[in-house]
């Protein structure tokens, strides 16, 4: 098994988060954490570093400028990670990137931690965003 993968799977399992499904030869994992407000996070092993990513919402078109002001806004204040859109520009997804050569516990574990904090906080806000 891959060193890299094995270590994120290492460190996973060590937070209590549940591996929905894992694909070592894609370097891919989906795990959830639904007490932290956890769905479908996306972890992916592309050396050197180590993707996080989590689907948010779609944009709608009578919102978007607003709405992306106010993501712009918010990211200043997320410690890791940021919002970002995908390529089509219409979903928006929290993204962190970690470097794997040097990854440890406490690195894996602030992103999560930073992605659940931003959900509890900044959860209404995202609904409404979605929702609009």
């Amino acid at each position: 098994m891959d060193n890299d993968f094995q270590k994120v799977k290492d460190y996973l399992m060590e937070l209590d988060m549940d591996i929905v499904r894992e694909s070592e030869e894609d370097g891919m994992f989906l795990v959830e954490n639904e007490t932290e407000g956890i769905k479908n996070l996306v972890i992916g092993c592309a050396h050197p570093i180590l993707i996080m990513e989590q689907f948010l919402f779609d944009v709608k078109e009578a919102n978007q400028e607003g709405v992306f002001r106010e993501l712009l806004k918010k990211n200043r204040d997320i410690v890791h990670g940021a919002f970002v859109l995908d390529d089509s520009g219409k979903k928006v997804i929290f993204r962190d990137t970690l470097q794997i050569e040097n990854l440890d516990l406490n690195e894996i574990e602030g992103s999560i931690n930073s992605l659940s904090l931003l959900l509890s906080e900044y959860g209404a806000d995202l609904i409404d965003f979605a929702s609009n």
